[in-house]
């Protein structure tokens, strides 16, 4: 059976951890850089590889991320108040638009033709004609239903961040996902790939969205 990413599961004291990497950093610790560097790099690539459709652009926008992330730590314009997963997205997902308007007014496009939903990212063995089905899959949907799918599953965020990131209900972004989802399955049927139990992900989600 094929199934979305879903996001890891972090051990109880993480936050902790990470609010000690923050200040370390912010202090100029380069040690404490690199390990931030290390458990984010991979998540922020590939929601702008997933976005942009372009891995040499996704590397930019990363190491352009990060350069402002770089920036604000060490000039102390960041205070960790247990969101910095939230706010580093959101840097993110601005970087993209930017890109993205930039290209408009030179008359292109970053429409992603290229890039793979996240089922795909974690089944590489499929064949190029299921690759296809895939893609068209993510491309019909809309921008905002493409946008949750891509920062649940290729960001890994929790429902409780993204209403940060998106400045949404939870509950509206609970049926966004599900009704994301139903779509994205209807083209994994039609390509003969075995979709996830949705029962199950409306129960998963739910759950976690629980205080």
């Amino acid at each position: 059976m094929t199934r979305l990413a879903s996001r890891d599961h972090r051990e109880p004291d993480a936050g902790k951890r990470l609010a000690d990497l923050l200040a370390r950093a912010s202090a100029g610790d380069n040690d404490a850089w690199r390990s931030i560097i290390d458990l984010y790099a991979r998540r922020v690539f590939a929601l702008a590889r997933s976005r942009c459709g372009d891995p040499d652009l996704a590397e930019e926008i990363t190491q352009s991320v990060f350069a402002t992330v770089a920036g604000t730590l060490g000039s102390g314009g960041y205070t960790e108040q247990g969101k910095f997963e939230p706010w580093l997205f959101r840097i993110t997902m601005n970087r993209v638009r930017d890109e993205a308007r930039r290209a408009r007014r030179a008359g292109l496009s970053l429409e992603n033709a290229g890039a793979l939903p996240c089922a795909a990212a974690a089944s590489p063995g499929l064949s190029p004609s299921i690759l296809s089905r895939l893609r068209q899959g993510l491309a019909e949907l809309s921008d905002a239903d493409r946008e949750i799918i891509e920062l649940r599953h290729h960001a890994g965020l929790s429902f409780k961040e993204l209403t940060d990131i998106l400045n949404e209900p939870l509950g509206t972004l609970l049926a966004r996902h599900h009704r994301a989802l139903k779509k994205l399955r209807n083209f994994l049927d039609a390509a003969g790939i075995n979709s996830p139990d949705h029962d199950d992900q409306d129960q998963n989600d739910h759950a976690e969205a629980k205080p």
